[in-house]
């Protein structure tokens, strides 16, 4: 029990992770289902599920007021997470040919613990 008591926001961050993974998938297969590169709908559902998730992350994980500074530095959390599911993506879908649809789930799992560490260092600071 003292563990999950001592690591509450880091619980947090998973289950606002969980909801804007799905927010961003939904937003990849509507923008996939356009007829776009999955590489063009990957980045666009990226950048959008990643303002829903400054929101999420302020109110929710950390419990820490959104500031305009604090958005115009969001970003960089997603500098890695972009880098390392961008790159698990192509590597899934062009090197080992797995489905378009579940490489996007696999390679968002990578990044977590880093983009974890990055956004409580800019929302709580």
């Amino acid at each position: 029990m003292a563990i999950i008591k001592k690591n509450q926001s880091f619980l947090r961050f998973v289950i606002v992770g969980f909801i804007n993974t799905a927010n961003y998938y939904i937003l990849y297969l509507l923008l996939l289902a356009t007829g776009l590169p999955y590489i063009v709908s990957h980045s666009l559902a990226f950048g959008i599920s990643m303002i829903g998730s400054f929101y999420l992350n302020c109110y929710f994980t950390y419990k820490t007021k959104p500031t305009l500074k604090k958005f115009l530095q969001f970003p960089m959390t997603y500098i890695v997470n972009y880098s390392v599911t961008t790159l698990s993506l192509y590597v899934l879908v062009d090197l080992l040919n797995m489905n378009l649809f579940a490489a996007p789930i696999i390679a968002a799992i990578l990044p977590i613990p880093i983009t974890y560490l990055v956004s409580k260092w800019i929302l709580v600071k």
